[in-house]
């Protein structure tokens, strides 16, 4: 093992790796508004190699099939537009990280940067046999936000941060059904503004 003051020397990346490291991760942001504005199944391959500016060889080098890039899509999606679903878990109190979880989503299904809605539940209109693996797996995604929510609201009840006869999963799916409501309203134009009143008639309803 190496002492404290001693160096490892390092090998440099070449100029290539990094460029093709910086394509990729363009290329799956250019999907990721392609699969935002049209949904899983509306986006074709040529959609997607077309905006990506590449051929359908150089995406299944790089990302593997259609589904694949979408699966990789979504995990960079949960990690850039979607943050703040995170962040809000994070809060102190239960009620703030709802707050700012319903706040979040108004703001980022509205974004003027981003096509309006939730990439998930636009992905979600995948309806054919061959999206079936798709549709289970933002099944899957959804359950998993819920469960975070669930835990995350148990939590709170045993700091005394909710009331003691809360039922954690009802509360957890009542936040996920608003928080995906808000996303098909903004699919179908709804404001900043409406979305944040929506928000705020939902918090009326935090128990205690």
């Amino acid at each position: 093992m190496p002492g404290a003051g001693s160096r490892i020397p390092r090998k440099a990346a070449s100029p290539r790796g990094r460029r093709r490291a910086f394509e990729v991760t363009r290329a799956l942001d250019v999907a990721l508004r392609v699969f935002w504005r049209k949904g899983y199944e509306g986006a074709s391959l040529d959609d997607l190699t077309s905006a990506m500016g590449i051929n359908r060889p150089s995406l299944y080098a790089a990302f593997g099939n259609k589904e694949s890039l979408f699966r990789q899509v979504m995990d960079r999606y949960a990690k850039g537009p979607a943050a703040f679903v995170q962040e809000a878990l994070d809060e102190p109190t239960a009620r703030a990280a709802v707050e700012r979880l319903l706040f979040g989503a108004a703001a980022a299904l509205t974004g003027p940067r981003n096509p309006p809605g939730c990439l998930a539940v636009h992905g979600a209109l995948a309806a054919g046999e061959t999206a079936q693996g798709i549709r289970k797996e933002l099944v899957a995604r959804r359950a998993v936000y819920q469960t975070d929510l669930r835990r995350r609201f148990e939590r709170a009840r045993r700091e005394g941060d909710l009331p003691a006869a809360v039922n954690c999963a009802d509360l957890a799916r009542f936040v996920a059904v608003v928080h995906h409501g808000m996303a098909v309203q903004a699919a179908g134009g709804a404001s900043r503004a409406e979305l944040r009143r929506v928000a705020r008639m939902a918090l009326r309803a935090w128990p205690g």
